[in-house]
């Protein structure tokens, strides 16, 4: 009997102490989420000097060693799933960090498509209700200066390290500072918000604050462009290197496999592996295409297709209002589809816009932005700048990308989670993720029954090359040596896209190493784990709660969506 007793005493102390161990272990990581999501304060301004900023990243980098060697002393196997998937998403980001610094990332600021000065203009996006506003938005004007000296200091401080981007790829680059040259004040951008003063103030205050306005926008703006422009032909361009793949700068080839393993959230790709796997779809996804051509009864080559979908007018809109028209009725088709495939859905609507003018020239066909606060929709854009190389067929392809079952879909599915996981899990956003996400819509959109001609179906297979184009000429360039004109030619030759296109999105991956590669690593994967669920399932299989699965806990590793959706089959086996 005293056994037994002994027994039992000595079973409830364990369970008490497993118990306890394992609220040590939560409470231990959920401090650590903390720490990190706290805002950090420095005794510098990391804005205000390249010396500031590397030292920031410094202090960042040290921040994240730091919580890393916190995290060790937690075990696993006294969390929950939620709180596994916190933990090793931490890792990810303190290790990104980390590298951000080794690698100097910073010193390196600007892509072909984006860069500090190219939406200064977006300052001017706004009214005024009253005198504070307006005498707000003049400070703002008046740091301008200071603001753009750091950044061509950042600039400079990158070329001096060889990190800089080649110069090919910036082409007619003068469209993002001629315009802001004006030789009227009153022209400029920047002024429009001036045309338009609240009725509050009284006349001397109009007066005043204009003649203000017309001396800060000479100074603070026509002036500075000028400096800018100065800068890139007089400084950057002819110092910036001319070998297009990152493997040729500092450390290049180990910065190149550090982004594939970002960009993947994988550690078992190398440039090699990437490059066959876009060869093999390149391969598998040509052979659909061709059949469709053959269907269709087009008498020619493959390549005479292509020049048929590039120079037949009936593909395209006649004007940005149209090209928006029919970019909103493919949204509104495809929302009247979600309930059959998700059992949630997002409360933020969406609204479709255009790519803001100041971007548009260098700019992707559309893209997701977001919503801008609390009170604002998600925004699809679609870019209406030069539409002969804005094709029809692929428009739903590209709304089920950018807008539904895509990314404003996914991403504010992941806002939303306001309670149930940490704040940075709610902001963070993983290419492979997120891209494969999108990629996976465009897929979804054909079960919909959203593609109602070949060629739209055509379009969606082309953007689907697209994306298999990429991890070729990804790896091409950054690994093999290729040259701009070698992926202009391959990107040409084996998808739909307008030369436009062709050209902007080939200047984006040199600019960007192995973003563009997520995409396709990412859709590959979702589509291999509802493949091995379907085969598993049987009947059983619900394609609404595969999606739940897939979204649920909001942006993860592959890695990690690969466990859930073997827990899923599991769970499902067993019922």
């Amino acid at each position: 009997m005293k056994t037994v007793k002994s027994i039992l005493i000595l079973t409830l102390l364990l369970l008490d102490f497993t118990v306890f161990a394992q609220h040590k272990d939560s409470n231990q990581l959920a401090e650590i989420i903390k720490t990190y999501e706290k805002e950090r304060t420095y005794d510098f301004n990391r804005f205000e000097s390249v010396e500031n900023t590397i030292a920031y990243y410094q202090k960042e980098s040290d921040f994240a060693e730091k919580l890393i060697g916190d995290i060790a002393a937690i075990n696993p196997k006294s969390l929950s799933e939620t709180e596994n998937i916190s933990l090793e998403l931490l890792l990810f980001v303190l290790q990104d960090k980390i590298d951000t610094h080794t690698f100097k990332m910073y010193l390196n600021p600007i892509t072909s498509e984006s860069a500090f000065h190219l939406n200064l203009a977006a300052m001017a996006d706004r009214s005024f209700s009253n005198y504070n506003q307006v005498k707000t938005y003049l400070k703002e004007l008046q740091s301008l200066p200071n603001k753009i000296e750091y950044n061509l200091a950042l600039l400079r401080a990158g070329v001096k390290e060889g990190i800089s981007q080649p110069k090919e790829v910036f082409g007619d680059y003068g469209f993002s500072y001629n315009k802001h040259i004006t030789t009227d004040y009153n022209q400029s951008e920047f002024y429009k918000p001036f045309n338009h003063l609240p009725n509050v103030l009284t006349k001397e205050q109009k007066d005043s604050v204009l003649l203000v306005a017309k001396l800060s926008i000479q100074k603070n703006v026509i002036a500075q462009y000028k400096k800018i422009k100065l800068f890139f032909e007089t400084e950057y361009f002819p110092n910036t290197r001319t070998k297009l793949g990152v493997t040729n700068t500092p450390n290049g080839k180990a910065f190149y496999q550090n982004r594939i393993n970002f960009y993947t959230t994988s550690t078992e790709y190398s440039a090699d592996d990437i490059h066959q796997i876009g060869l093999n779809e390149v391969a598998r996804i040509k052979a659909k295409m061709q059949e469709i051509i053959n269907d269709l009864g087009f008498k020619g080559s493959f390549s005479d297709f292509l020049k048929y979908l590039r120079t037949d007018p009936q593909f395209y809109a006649t004007s940005p209002k149209e090209l928006l028209m029919l970019a909103r009725d493919i949204a509104k088709r495809i929302d009247g589809q979600l309930p059959k495939y998700f059992k949630t859905l997002p409360r933020k609507p969406y609204g479709v816009e255009p790519v803001p003018a100041a971007i548009a020239p260098k700019y992707t066909a559309g893209r997701y932005s977001g919503a801008r606060n609390e009170t604002s929709a998600g925004y699809y854009w679609v870019n209406t700048y030069n539409l002969p190389s804005r094709t029809l067929y692929t428009l739903p392809a590209l709304t089920a990308h950018e807008a539904v079952p895509g990314h404003h879909l996914q991403i504010s599915l992941n806002n939303e989670l306001s309670t149930s996981i940490p704040k940075f899990r709610r902001n963070l956003y993983l290419s492979a993720y997120g891209e494969g996400w999108g990629l996976y819509a465009e897929y979804l959109a054909d079960e919909m029954g959203i593609y109602t001609t070949p060629y739209e179906k055509f379009g969606q297979l082309t953007y689907e090359m697209w994306r298999a184009c990429r991890l070729v000429v990804d790896t091409g360039v950054h690994a093999k040596n290729w040259g701009r004109q070698q992926v202009l030619d391959y990107m040409a030759s084996n998808t739909a896209l307008s030369m436009h296109e062709v050209t902007t999105e080939t200047d984006r991956y040199i600019s960007w190493p192995a973003q563009a590669i997520s995409y396709k690593i990412g859709e590959i994967k979702i589509r291999e784990l509802r493949e091995k669920a379907e085969s598993a399932l049987g009947d059983k299989f619900d394609i609404r709660d595969f999606h739940v699965v897939i979204l649920a806990e909001g942006t993860v590793t592959l890695s990690i969506m690969e466990n859930r959706v073997n827990s899923y089959i599991k769970a499902v086996k067993n019922e």
